[in-house]
């Protein structure tokens, strides 16, 4: 059995992170009753007798739970929470790293300086992660692209776990800007993270807030018109989470719809199945270009209704291929379902889907380039020239491009498709 190291960066990434790990636990709760601590289990989280000296325990009995996690942010304000709420067991003053002035919005802080600020201690506590792991498969990077810890530390952890771990593979889940977003410096820190995630990522799931905005939405109209919400299952939301707090705060129900991607994403590397799937053969099927690795996910359901008829498993005779990746299919089969649902589908496309999203980006981060707008904040921090701006265009121009000459060789759309939309 494989292991993974979850490093959630940011106050996004370490809020996604938080309901990631609550599911986590509600998931091996309901398949392990009998309180073993199985294979399964191992996969993202040590077995601990902290009655001596934080021993592994390999075999028996569950003595505590710690999470194979590390925890960054240059505020200590969410990381403080999460040490004060339900999961703080799960966590030690090991597996964290705090600061209290927080990135100002701003990549070249995060990067620049934090990054060289914290290295030696990063390093360090990601090789302890490391040693406790019998077989390290991959690392997922939580993080967001507008903000600047989430952006800047997040993409320089990245090239610090290339460095360090260059045989362990890296998934990157990567949160966009929405076009409404209120920092007003996002396009700049995401398009310099674009450059970091292309060079150093071994897969990316670009995540739009936008589209989780509007899942949520349209969930929360269909349950509240009362027309389905008697026949939902209960819990089977992919809305809601396990932790039963007074008040859900405002991004809680996006995260977990984050968290169940990621949860299903690995699911079949952690139980058992008719055909199970390990997580480096997802980059060996779904990657025929290095750079071109932005996968595009899609999740069902996002409930269950009580009395649901799965149609059998039926799979058509013939499937249409982009020209480029022709081969490029894998299917894995779990026999867990996740908590509250009967059966479940995640399925990432390589494609040129993620285009718009590039293209949108780039235009945003051109209005405020050509007026020179911000920039003396970012060419404050040291190490932070203009040619790092140039150079992050440049290189999202190249990215953009690429997928133009794929949708070029496949007879693809003159113009570009509008933003997919979210099918209930």
């Amino acid at each position: 059995m494989t292991q993974s190291v979850v490093v959630q960066v940011g106050q996004c990434g370490n809020q996604i992170g938080c309901r990631f790990w609550d599911l986590a636990l509600r998931e091996h709760a309901t398949v392990n009753q009998k309180g073993i601590y199985d294979e399964a289990l191992s996969s993202f989280f040590r077995n601990v007798d902290t009655r001596s000296d934080d021993a592994d325990t390999s075999r028996g009995k569950i003595c505590s739970l710690k999470a194979r996690a590390l925890l960054l942010d240059m505020e200590e304000g969410v990381v403080n929470e999460i040490l004060q709420g339900p999961l703080r067991d799960v966590f030690d003053s090991k597996q964290l790293i705090t600061d209290v002035s927080g990135s100002g919005n701003n990549w070249a802080v995060g990067h620049k300086m934090y990054g060289c600020q914290y290295e030696e201690r990063i390093v360090e506590k990601l090789r302890k992660i490391a040693e406790h792991c019998d077989c390290l498969q991959c690392f997922f990077v939580i993080h967001s692209m507008g903000g600047g810890t989430g952006s800047g530390l997040g993409t320089f952890v990245l090239n610090v776990l290339e460095e360090q771990f260059p045989e362990v593979y890296r998934f990157v889940t990567s949160v966009y800007p929405s076009r409404e977003d209120d920092v007003i410096t996002s396009p700049y820190n995401s398009v310099l993270a674009m450059k970091e995630l292309s060079e150093h990522a071994d897969c990316v799931l670009p995540i739009e807030n936008e589209s989780l905005f509007d899942i949520v939405s349209k969930i929360n109209l269909m349950t509240k018109s009362g027309k389905l919400s008697s026949n939902i299952k209960q819990a089977s939301l992919v809305t809601s989470g396990g932790i039963k707090t007074a008040k859900e705060k405002p991004f809680d129900a996006m995260n977990n719809i984050v968290a169940n991607l990621l949860l299903n994403l690995t699911s079949s590397a952690r139980f058992e199945g008719s055909l199970n799937m390990d997580l480096n053969e997802i980059t060996m099927n779904l990657v025929p270009f290095p750079q071109l690795h932005y996968l595009v996910s899609s999740l069902t359901p996002l409930y269950t209704l009580a009395d649901v008829n799965v149609p059998s498993r039926r799979l058509k005779p013939s499937l249409n291929f982009v020209s480029w990746n022709q081969e490029g299919w894998k299917t894995g089969l779990c026999s867990v379902p996740p908590v509250g649902h009967s059966h479940s589908l995640l399925a990432l496309a390589n494609n040129t889907c993620v285009k718009p999203t590039f293209l949108e980006l780039k235009e945003r981060f051109l209005r405020l380039y050509k007026k020179k707008a911000h920039l003396h904040h970012y060419l404050h921090a040291d190490g932070m020239e203009q040619s790092c701006f140039s150079e992050a265009l440049s290189s999202l121009s190249d990215l953009i491009e690429d997928y133009n000459q794929l949708d070029a060789t496949n007879c693809g759309p003159a113009i570009d498709p509008p933003r997919l939309k979210i099918a209930m």
